[in-house]
This record gives C-alpha cells, sequence and structure tokens, in this order.
C-alpha cells in the first residue's frame, strides 16, 4: 500500500457513493453515448433498485429521454424531490425494518414484470440475493453495479476482467467492515450470477466523477485548479489514473439494457487511445476553468513525511507502486468494444463546476470537507517544500 495510506482508506472512500443534493445535479448532457437524439429504440420497463445517489439520477434521466419507463424501488426519502413523475415503490431491503419488500412483492404477485432490472449499489450479498431470487421470472435480464474494488491487485498492466477477485464466502456470517467491501461486492456478482446465469450483466465502474459526486474526490481538483495560484501536486505528473463520468457509466448501462448486453465489465476511462495522467487531468481542469494555476509537484515520500496521504488527500491518485503499480492502466477493451464512449474531460470538469456552485451552501461546504486539503494545510505543506529546495 502506498505511503500515507491504508487499505481502510482506500476501501472507505471507493464505497462512499454521492448523497442526493437534487434537481442541481441533473447537469444537461454534453457531447458523450447519447448526446443525439433517440431512433428506433424499442421502450422498456427498467426496474432500478435505488436511483437516488450518485448516478442513478442520471440514468433515470437518460432513460426517460430515450422513452423507457421507470419504476425505482427505495426508501423514498429523495425520489419525490428529485422525481415526483416516477413511480417508486417504497420499501427497504434491510430485512428489519419497516416493510421490507412488501411493496415489490406485492406487484409480482399481482403479475407484475419488468424487461430489466438494474441494482445500483448494495454491497451485501444476502441483500442483493433476497432481491435477486424475489425477481425471477419477473425480469427478464438482471443488471448488478459492483465496483473495481473486486480485485485483488492492481499491479499488472492491462488487467482485464479475467483477473483474481476477492473472495467472501461467508459473508452471510460475518460483519461488514470498510476492508471487506471489494470481496463482498465479488460475492454479489456471484450470487447475481447463481440466479441469473444467461441473463446478467455485471458493471464494475472505476472512480466515477462529474456532477452528483458528492464524495468531492472528482470534484477536489476542478474546484482547488479554478482557484488559482500555486497548487501542491502529487508524484512528477506522469502516474496514470483512469476514471469515469458518471453519465458515461449510466449512458453505457442503457445501452447494454437496449442491446441485452451480457457480461462483466470493467467501467472507468478515458479511452485506451487517449490514456490520461494525473498531469493531463491538472491541466484539463486549468483549461476549463481559464485559471492561472501553477502546479508544485511532490514526491509521495515529502508529501507523507508533511502528512497529505493519496486518495484521500491526494484524489484520484495512487502511486505507482506495490500492488498497485498499475491502478491506472486497467484493460477497458470489453467494454469499449461494447459501445462505452466518453465525453471530452474539460466538459465533465466544467460541469462538475457547475453542479458544485449551484449546491446550496450549507451542503457546499459539508461536500467540500469530504476530500482533499483544506487551503491552510495545502500553504503549509507548499511552504515546507520550498524551505527544503530553496
Amino acid at each position: 500500500m502506498p505511503t500515507g495510506t491504508t487499505r481502510r482508506d482506500f476501501l472507505r472512500t471507493t464505497a462512499l457513493t454521492g448523497a442526493a443534493f437534487g434537481l442541481a445535479g441533473l447537469v444537461p448532457w454534453g457531447r458523450g453515448a447519447w448526446a443525439g437524439e433517440p431512433t428506433g429504440v424499442t421502450p422498456l420497463k427498467v426496474l432500478i433498485l435505488g436511483g437516488t445517489g450518485q448516478t442513478g439520477p442520471h440514468l433515470i434521466e437518460e432513460l426517460r429521454r430515450r422513452g423507457h419507463a421507470v419504476t425505482m424501488f427505495n426508501r423514498g426519502t429523495r425520489s419525490e424531490e428529485l422525481f415526483p413523475d416516477v413511480e417508486c415503490l417504497i420499501g427497504d431491503r434491510q430485512p428489519e425494518p419497516g416493510d421490507g419488500l412488501k411493496a415489490l412483492e406485492g406487484e409480482i404477485a399481482g403479475g407484475r414484470r419488468w424487461d430489466i432490472c438494474i441494482d445500483i449499489w448494495p454491497q451485501i450479498p444476502r441483500i442483493v440475493e433476497n432481491t435477486a431470487v424475489l425477481l425471477k421470472g419477473h425480469v427478464g435480464h438482471y443488471m448488478f453495479v459492483s465496483s473495481i474494488s473486486v480485485y485483488v491487485d492492481f499491479a499488472t498492466p492491462g488487467a482485464d476482467e479475467t483477473a483474481a477477485v476477492g473472495q467472501a464466502p461467508d459473508a452471510d456470517t460475518t460483519e461488514y467492515t470498510d476492508e471487506l467491501f471489494g470481496p463482498f461486492k465479488a460475492e454479489c456478482e456471484n450470487r447475481v450470477r447463481k440466479h441469473y446465469p444467461d441473463s446478467h450483466s455485471i458493471f464494475r465502474p472505476g472512480l466515477i466523477v462529474g456532477p452528483r459526486d458528492a464524495s468531492f474526490r472528482g470534484g477536489y481538483w476542478p474546484v482547488r485548479v479554478r482557484r488559482g495560484g500555486e497548487v501542491l501536486a502529487p508524484g512528477d505528473g506522469s502516474t496514470a489514473i483512469q476514471i469515469i463520468d458518471g453519465r458515461d457509466l449510466t449512458a453505457f448501462e442503457v445501452l447494454c439494457m437496449e442491446r441485452r448486453t451480457g457480461g462483466t465489465f470493467d467501467v472507468t476511462g478515458p479511452h485506451p487511445s487517449t490514456p490520461l495522467t494525473m498531469r493531463g487531468y491538472l491541466e484539463a481542469c486549468r483549461q476549463a476553468s481559464g485559471s492561472d494555476a501553477v502546479f508544485t509537484w511532490a514526491d509521495n515520500a515529502f508529501l507523507g513525511e508533511n502528512g497529505v496521504g493519496p486518495w484521500r488527500d491526494m484524489p484520484c491518485w495512487l502511486p505507482a507502486e506495490d500492488d498497485y503499480a498499475a491502478f491506472g492502466k486497467r484493460s477497458l477493451a470489453r467494454a469499449t468494444g461494447a459501445g462505452l464512449t466518453y465525453r471530452p474531460l474539460v466538459d465533465t470538469v466544467r460541469d462538475t463546476l457547475a453542479w458544485y456552485d449551484g449546491l446550496p451552501d450549507d451542503r457546499r461546504e459539508a461536500v467540500t470537507n469530504r476530500a482533499g486539503l483544506a487551503p491552510a494545510k495545502e500553504a503549509e505543506v507548499l511552504a515546507a517544500w520550498h524551505l527544503k529546495h530553496g
């Protein structure tokens, strides 16, 4: 594990999903997979388990734009705010509280069917399996959003979906912790495949950025670079990174729905023909914001000595060392071959800034505190760098 961070730090932030922040997060689509108007698409009935976090609203907006009928199943705490005119079945997938799956059970008892079900983000295998079993015979295709964190390591450049994943065979009797996020996600995948062996799709996204990224891992750099001045940057700029705009992820999910594309896919970016480095990412932030930012690149050892860790304090970045030597170099051939496309990175940055600026003040402050360095800490570390290097 790289200096200055721990596997718990990485898994905690990887597991974090964006809380809903109202319609301000639904930034209009730019250039990307579905920039054109839909043509020749057969309408689908789609059941979304969840739908109010970071990517769910993007998915719902695109499904509706393309003429598909959407039903949500969730606790209903944000559905009315986001989509008051979308059908929402109220329940809780946790086995203990409230009415649980009764609303979904009632629809099924009445003969309800959906063409597609997409299960967006749980990491507890029994919760995934309970719903998957309930829906058997009532959905034509089951999709599950997993995570790139399922992999045991990231040391091999070009590793693909066949690489080894974590194991959690005793997940039902093991208390969940952040360290188990990857293995539990892998076990969730196993249970989907068990019940839908010939009619499933598994999506393993990498770091999801763009509007509605309330983790601020994809928002820190656009906001910090826009502020301008001297910016503390990690490494020497050459480290490969991979990120995915949440709207490009959901566009690919819709494409797979419409084509009934099955299988398992690593879904991150950018396109393999245009690999991204940390320097390239920060330059895109500077271009998109028009700022006067100047980058001071500091090596990982110095950052660690000064209490700055990768990933947590320097979002999107892990030094290319040990088990993470190829973290930003996974093969995306399977997903791009199946139709995954990407909008320009500068568009993602601009839309992220627009979303961030549109947040109410209290929510913006809460988001800002979730990742990256506070200005005072950054200034302190920059001063130490200049003192050391003259």
